[in-house]
């Protein structure tokens, strides 16, 4: 028998807020956070449009003298992950610090300390560059951080899939439970490459809205005037646990992971194939890993980027995947809000399910005000909507034709 697994705590850092109460919040109430690129001159640049977590003092969670050795999206991962322990009340102790584990990815990692640095490295040359290069920006860092920080001495990964990279980690950290290697998991995605180079590589993929003339209405899932994803930055992280070792100490269960997905296009480096087999194929998965019937599923918190062919593609996925109870099921994507966090999105994603599963509220998909003919479901248009949710199914695709689904319900005794 697997081992059942629940959430007990939740950390957000988000272009909607710092903290899940206002990132919560926001997304309820259609806020967005999306505004100029305030972190360099971007006047060159075909989109000068992001997503940024604003108003966020790393120095809180993390030593002065320590926030100089580390990245931008190592300081959200601690900064999440304590968000998220300080919910759950886990004690990390000598007596159980094996059985507790690490796994947050990156999509992409970081891309600021490297342009720094390699500035440097040009500038001044080789004997300037920082000893703590290496270890400051590369992708299993953040858990490395975070494990140091808290003591966990259980699994210590990280995953790096792109935008699925969130849901992925999640994902295997719910395996690691249910075949019990480990007893709790601090896990999730962070991202922090709101940079000159990063944007200029999505620039020139033409991957990015160019509305930049009205940032807050750029991200439009499923709308038929979308024109690209904004990029967003931030961090998703949850404590998950085993249910009895959460019950043994009298944690607030939020929900409880019953299926988790994989699954690949083997069809492009960046573009969905026409027939949507990877994301059909990772939603039935999904399901069938959980036991749950199409039917039974009340929330779908969509990959939804606002690109035209990925949303038009989701959209037949999961008409395909839910037939004719397609349509009478909420789907969102909060990246009309927040932008797309990258690697983080997956884990801030799952949250969200997490929540709507926990308090019976969906949020919105803002910007939707010309609804693509092909993409003709419901989606929860401009205004959260309160819904029993009993199953929330989260969707992430990514570069490279990879894809996570995770679906999390009400927890029941």
């Amino acid at each position: 028998m697997k081992r059942r697994v629940v959430v007990t705590g939740i950390g957000l850092i988000t272009p909607c807020g710092v903290g899940t109460e206002p990132t919560w919040g926001a997304l309820l109430e259609g806020k967005s956070g999306i505004g100029p690129i305030t972190k360099f001159d971007a006047a060159k640049f075909d989109s000068r449009i992001a997503g940024e977590v604003r108003g966020f003092d790393p120095e809180v969670f993390i030593g002065k003298k320590d926030v100089k050795k580390m990245d931008l999206f190592i300081h959200y991962a601690v900064a999440a992950a304590a968000f998220a322990q300080e919910q759950s009340g886990l004690t990390i102790t000598p007596e159980n610090a094996e059985r507790v584990g690490v796994l947050i990815g990156s999509g992409i990692g970081g891309m600021n300390f490297f342009e720094r640095q390699h500035q440097i490295l040009l500038e001044r040359g080789p004997d300037r560059l920082s000893p703590f290069l290496i270890p400051g920006m590369i992708v299993n860092l953040a858990s490395g951080q975070v494990s140091i920080r808290t003591g966990a001495k259980g699994p210590n990964s990280a995953v790096c899939t792109a935008c699925a990279t969130g849901t992925h980690a999640i994902g295997d950290s719910f395996r690691l439970i249910q075949n019990g290697f480990a007893d709790a998991m601090i896990t999730g995605g962070t991202e922090g490459v709101i940079t000159p180079l990063a944007v200029g590589g999505f620039c020139a993929m033409k991957a990015l809205s160019t509305r930049n003339d009205a940032p807050e209405t750029a991200s439009r899932p499923f709308d038929l005037d979308r024109d690209g994803f904004v990029m967003g930055e931030g961090a998703g992280i949850l404590v998950i646990e085993e249910l009895e070792h959460a019950r043994r100490r009298g944690a607030k269960i939020l929900a409880e992971i019953a299926g988790y997905g994989m699954s690949s296009d083997a069809y492009h480096i960046s573009s969905p194939s026409e027939d949507g087999d990877g994301p059909i194929r990772v939603m039935r998965s999904t399901l069938q890993d959980a036991g749950v019937d199409p039917g039974e599923v009340s929330y779908i918190n969509a990959h939804g980027t606002s690109t035209p062919a990925g949303d038009r593609i989701e959209s037949l996925a999961i008409k395909t995947v839910f037939g004719e109870h397609a349509k009478k099921i909420p789907v969102s994507s909060t990246k009309s809000a927040m932008g797309h966090l990258l690697g983080a999105a997956g884990g801030v994603e799952t949250a969200v399910c997490v929540l709507a599963a926990s308090r019976d509220v969906v949020p919105p998909t803002i910007n939707l005000h010309k609804p693509d003919p092909e993409c003709d479901l419901d989606f929860v248009p401009n205004k959260a909507r309160r819904v029993e949710v009993r199953w929330a199914l989260n969707n992430s695709f990514g570069f490279g034709g990879t894809n996570a689904s995770i679906l999390v319900g009400k927890y029941r005794d």
